[in-house]
């Protein structure tokens, strides 16, 4: 009897506001309702009652919401987790995201000479930076490293042989693995040393063997560190040997940093300046790591051999667009004006000193009354210097269920992601950006009341 009484789709979409229909189309208002009535039939049949006209519309409006709310949403970084993988890693600098803004909603001369007036190559927007920067003779931006990677092995050493030792045999994040890698571009892979000791002899021996189309190659383990009996020779060793007997040095620097971050406390690490410095013929590196960018690979090295890499098919299937460049341009002029630490979120991060980091919890723990201020340990993340820790201070909250205030977090109209431990959540200023904290405290002060 009472499915007879349900409204029909079309009495209902002239009841509903026209706003939703200007809002989310007719079409899609029509499956909202359509899968609200659904919903309803199979109540009734369970021996529900009818609901009102409005209560269908309400569950259609409820679907449309669910229906159009982005997958990718801006989140807010309480971890302490500077380059946090799943989060998206570097946030970008206000003149990255204005670049950003700028190259989508206008056209641009992304592959148009100025100059000329004729067609231009998107190839040379960030090289010139990149090679002042850096002292390289050439430049190549792509989407990723790992893309990054596999142009120059498939440019540079398709069915030859590279040399490179078990120890930097890496596994990065998703399943990557140089092995994989090597095979996937054709490039024959030769495994030398032991898992903990490598020595110089040991490229020797394996490059004597077949000197023919032999390279040297170095995977920085950006990601792990080898540590006790150990042995390995400098890049400058390999890349010396490599140009003894007239071949190349390939250098997988990962993470990639144009500053020294021993200057912070942190164990060095190697800059891309370095690596070149030290002989490598062509040198790989993340944008969206160390250097503070968008997600990019850059290749860095030999006029000539980047010419080769440019020219090659797989190029342009990983070639960077609009958006990326444009982002990765301004995050480069940042550092050649001297201005990285001011202006680059990650590195304003990591410069932080512990006693701002207090102030800032303390602020915090003021204004909600909330929790108590502790020390412990951000991380740099991202697979960059494992291991490596910054003190800093947080905010901490015992709550009857970590687990359950967390979830509650998460489901802010602008999601806090933040840590638990030893039965308490725990609020990282050092990740969280400025603008982000009255969010941040509006969150606390709304949620955690009910899970204390």
């Amino acid at each position: 009897m009472n499915l007879r009484n349900l409204p029909s789709v079309d009495a209902l979409l002239q009841q509903a506001e026209k706003s939703l229909s200007e809002e989310y189309g007719r079409s899609l208002l029509t499956q909202a309702i359509r899968a609200a009535l659904e919903e309803v039939r199979g109540e009734i049949r369970a021996g529900g009652l009818l609901p009102p006209s409005e209560t269908i519309l309400a569950r259609a409006q409820s679907r449309l919401a669910a229906w159009t709310k982005p997958s990718l949403e801006s989140v807010i970084n309480a971890t302490g987790v500077i380059l946090h993988t799943n989060l998206g890693r570097a946030p970008l600098s206000q003149a990255a995201t204005q670049a950003i803004l700028s190259a989508a909603s206008a056209y641009n001369n992304l592959e148009f000479d100025m100059q000329t007036g004729k067609r231009g190559s998107r190839l040379v927007h960030a090289e010139e930076l990149l090679k002042r920067l850096t002292g390289a003779e050439a430049a190549v931006v792509v989407n990723n490293c790992a893309s990054a990677v596999l142009l120059v092995l498939s440019a540079l050493a398709k069915n030859k042989r590279v040399i490179i030792p078990r120890s930097q045999l890496v596994e990065i994040g998703g399943g990557f693995r140089v092995p994989d890698v090597m095979q996937q571009s054709g490039a024959k892979l030769v495994e030398v040393g032991a898992t903990n000791k490598v020595r110089l002899e040991d490229y020797e021996e394996a490059y004597l063997q077949a000197p023919a189309g032999t390279l040297f190659m170095r995977a920085h383990r950006s990601n792990f560190r080898l540590t006790g009996f150990t042995e390995e020779p400098t890049l400058a060793q390999v890349a010396d040997m490599a140009h003894y007997y007239q071949t190349l040095a390939l250098d997988d620097l990962g993470s990639g940093t144009l500053l020294d971050v021993s200057a912070y406390g942190l164990t060095h690490e190697p800059t891309v300046q370095e690596s070149l410095q030290a002989g490598a013929d062509v040198v790989m590196f993340s944008g969206d790591k160390l250097l503070g960018g968008p997600q990019a690979g850059i290749i860095l090295g030999r006029a000539d051999l980047l010419a080769k890499i440019k020219k090659h098919p797989l190029a342009r299937a990983v070639r960077a667009d609009k958006l990326r460049l444009a982002a990765l341009n301004a995050t480069l002029l940042h550092y050649l004006k001297g201005e990285a630490e001011r202006h680059i979120p990650i590195w304003q991060m990591i410069a932080a000193p512990a006693a701002q980091l207090q102030a800032r919890a303390n602020a915090w723990q003021t204004e909600t009354g909330l929790g108590q201020v502790a020390a412990a340990e951000s991380t740099i993340g991202g697979g960059s210097l494992p291991g490596e820790t910054l003190p800093t201070f947080v905010l901490r909250l015992p709550v009857k269920s970590a687990d359950k205030f967390l979830a509650a977090l998460r489901h802010f109209p602008t999601p806090v992601i933040a840590r638990a431990e030893d039965g308490a959540v725990l609020f990282d200023p050092r990740t969280v950006l400025p603008q982000e904290e009255p969010t941040l405290l509006r969150a606390l002060t709304t949620l955690t009341p009910e899970f204390l």
